[in-house]
């Protein structure tokens, strides 16, 4: 059946922005301008003061946003670069394009995120960056990777593709390494309504090469500097984001308000596994994530009564079709491979209603009090 309880209400927030959005839309339109040009100005300054960097540059989606970095430092052919094992394919998809290879380490079991303890045993010499993921919109802890980082001379790139808004040490995420990507996939906690992406940094150097990669490798029009890329961030989305900013640090409250009430109606489950915050992050929602034993039949249990549910993510990329090329084997990442087959995301939005909320974990409780 289709769920009653979607996974994410993608309606609700236009309906509840209509007016600002529809004006936003109608400006772009009647401007007669719909590449880069003052919008994306605009949305850029705005987003890089709320990261606290200098920089943003839009462009296309996230994962181009990953992979100009990448090029802008110069990494590619005969580097590596430290990625979690545990994470979205995007990640390492980021540094295949590079031309570089992605080395996997394992995750705190607890967080999911990139294990800083792991770290040193997977560098190289030929290792050149670490690229740490905010999975489910939990930054990870970056002091042991920061540390690493200066003592071996490499690059944080953070992928902050799930964390608009969240925090670690006071700090926004985006501004915890040298660079960091951005998505503004639909779905994400600050969404456009198609795919987008930015990069922000401190980093002038940086930021003035990906400026040129984005843009065909050109400053100004057919004058071409090097061999670059067509990523851009289109006015008309960028107008849409820079309405919905002013809304984000609302809107990741009503998500933690939704956490708390899983986290208190949901505790003290035999077998059930709730998400652990780190101490210092700020934790913004993107997935509010469970682990059960026997989540396949837990996730049938919830469709069969509406709700929605998502796997983030059934496959772990080292066992992917895409990567057979690097040779990983079942066993290889046992906490990685372990959190794949336990792990379910639940409803959670900021239009998520409390009742709403309510259903979904008593049949959580209904199903997990019959095994």
């Amino acid at each position: 059946m289709n769920a009653q309880i979607p996974l994410l209400d993608m309606k609700t927030p236009y309906q509840e922005l209509k007016a600002d959005l529809d004006a936003a839309y109608l400006r772009v339109m009647e401007s007669g301008w719909y590449i880069l040009g003052e919008e994306v100005e605009s949305f850029e300054r705005e987003f890089a003061e709320r990261c606290g960097t200098k920089y943003c540059i839009s462009v296309g989606n996230g994962l181009e946003a990953l992979h100009l970095i990448l090029r802008g430092y110069g990494i590619g052919a005969g580097d590596e670069v430290i990625v979690p094992a545990n994470t979205y394919i995007a990640s390492w998809l980021a540094v295949t394009y590079a031309g570089a290879t992605p080395v996997p380490v394992e995750p705190d079991v607890h967080t999911y995120n990139l294990d800083s303890s792991k770290i040193c045993q997977a560098i190289t010499s030929k290792t050149r960056a670490i690229m740490p993921v905010h999975l489910y919109g939990q930054t990870v802890v970056m002091d042991g990777i920061n540390k690493i980082a200066a003592e071996y001379g490499l690059q944080v790139i953070e992928d902050s593709a799930q964390t608009h808004g969240g925090t670690y040490k006071g700090k926004m995420a985006g501004n915890l390494g040298c660079a960091a990507g951005f998505s503004f996939y639909p779905g994400k906690n600050l969404g456009a309504f198609g795919d987008a992406g930015a990069i922000v940094t401190s980093d002038d150097e940086l930021a003035d090469k990906v400026q040129i990669l984005r843009n065909y490798g050109s400053r100004k029009k057919y004058y071409n500097e090097i061999k670059g890329y067509n990523s851009r961030l289109d006015p008309l989305q960028a107008a849409f984001l820079r309405v919905k900013l002013n809304h984000l640090d609302e809107w990741n409250k009503r998500r933690m308000a939704v956490a708390d009430f899983y986290f208190d109606s949901l505790k003290g489950i035999p077998d059930l596994i709730l998400p652990q915050v780190a101490p210092a992050t700020i934790h913004v929602w993107h997935q509010f994530v469970i682990r059960y034993p026997q989540r396949d039949r837990l996730q049938q249990h919830l469709t069969a009564n509406g709700i929605g549910t998502l796997i983030h993510y059934p496959i772990p990329p080292h066992l992917s079709e895409a990567y057979k090329d690097l040779d990983y084997k079942e066993g290889d990442f046992p906490i990685t491979e372990s959190i794949a087959k336990t792990i379910l995301s639940i409803p959670m939005s900021p239009h998520l209603s409390q009742n709403d909320a309510a259903f979904v974990t008593e049949k959580i409780k209904e199903f997990c009090s019959m095994n």
